[in-house]
């Protein structure tokens, strides 16, 4: 099977996942787990929870350099509070991936390209006029796509 077998798969997939309701979610939780899904998560958390299972099956799941730096992370945070989290200096966003922000109730998907961002079928050089393009203001695009902290580099 080939990468577009894989992704045709996947996409219909997460189409099922996103027709099911809470129960109907949390009951492939189950199936793919063999555990309850967690109470707290509302539909949206577990929908996209099982989306990132499916795709990583299917895909691939986290590079090691990843899972040592998330793993590292939680470890630091033996609070049981929210880790402060530090983002990379550089953060490459490779092609084909999706940023997604929600903005005034609705989610804003923006796919990475090779030269640009594609958003609501219009192609934009960099982030930043993405976000103008959402909210009709100015905004740092990294920053309003949850890339960065406005201050010190970090993500809370």
């Amino acid at each position: 099977m080939d990468r577009a077998d894989h992704l045709g798969g996947v996409e219909d997939e997460i189409a099922h996942l996103r027709g099911l309701d809470l129960e109907g979610l949390r009951a492939r939780w189950r199936s793919l787990t063999g555990r309850a899904a967690p109470a707290h998560l509302p539909r949206a958390l577990l929908l996209g929870a099982l989306a990132y299972r499916v795709q990583a099956a299917a895909l691939g799941d986290l590079d090691r350099a990843s899972v040592r730096f998330l793993e590292r992370l939680a470890a630091e945070d033996g609070s049981g509070g929210r880790a402060t989290v530090p983002i990379p200096a550089s953060i490459s966003l490779r092609p084909g991936s999706e940023l997604n922000r929600e903005w005034e109730g609705t989610v804003q998907r923006v796919r990475v390209l090779a030269d640009g961002y594609a958003w609501n079928g219009t192609t934009y050089k960099s982030l930043s006029q993405v976000a103008r393009a959402i909210t009709g203001t100015r905004w740092n695009g990294p920053r309003f796509f949850g890339l960065r902290d406005q201050k010190t580099g970090e993500r809370s």
